[in-house]
């Protein structure tokens, strides 16, 4: 029988279930784009199916990063190679705890739906898109910020993401982030 190292052959599971350490900030921005459309459009058209679909892509990101994420493969796999791979690296735990922040909001917005609570939908979606206008075009991460003042506070020990403690939060256009 041969033996062999599990360390140098990551299982398909591990490997498909991790978040990345880094994450491209322009991936992460293009995404919070279509969150924003998609939030939208369901404000338009209260079409549950976009909101179910949310809620996916949300656990998807936050199980997996992009590898499950019908939106993130699109940006990271199509629309990032057409604009020349631009990149940018940003720690990837608080853009994690930022998809877990959608999660629970797209999750409640659609527990509300089945209480007949559209009001308190509408409002949570709402604030959804706003979040994601702010991070889309601005990009301010409000996740990534109270992810880092969590880690002041002592809530989230430091060893969980070494590369925070130099996160800078303050509020960047996109022609900014391309001047570098």
């Amino acid at each position: 029988m041969v033996q062999r190292n599990r360390q140098q052959y990551p299982s398909i599971l591990k490997s498909t279930f991790s978040f990345p350490e880094t994450i491209n900030e322009y991936a992460a921005r293009t995404v919070a784009g279509f969150i924003v459309v998609i939030a939208l459009t369901y404000l338009y058209t209260h079409n549950v199916y976009l909101l179910v679909f949310m809620v996916y892509g949300f656990l998807a990101r936050v199980m997996a990063g992009p590898n499950l994420s019908p939106i993130a493969l699109l940006v990271t796999k199509i629309i990032i190679p057409k604009m020349g791979n631009p990149y940018t690296e940003c720690p990837g735990p608080p853009k994690r705890f930022a998809q877990f922040i959608g999660l629970i909001v797209t999750t409640s917005a659609l527990y509300f739906i089945y209480l007949e609570q559209l009001t308190a939908t509408n409002i949570l979606i709402s604030i959804l898109a706003i979040f994601a206008i702010l991070e889309s075009v601005m990009g301010f991460c409000a996740g990534c910020w109270f992810f880092k003042q969590m880690m002041k506070w002592g809530w989230i020990p430091q060893r969980v993401c070494e590369e925070c403690t130099d996160m800078n939060f303050t509020v960047n256009t996109k022609e900014q982030i391309a001047d570098g």
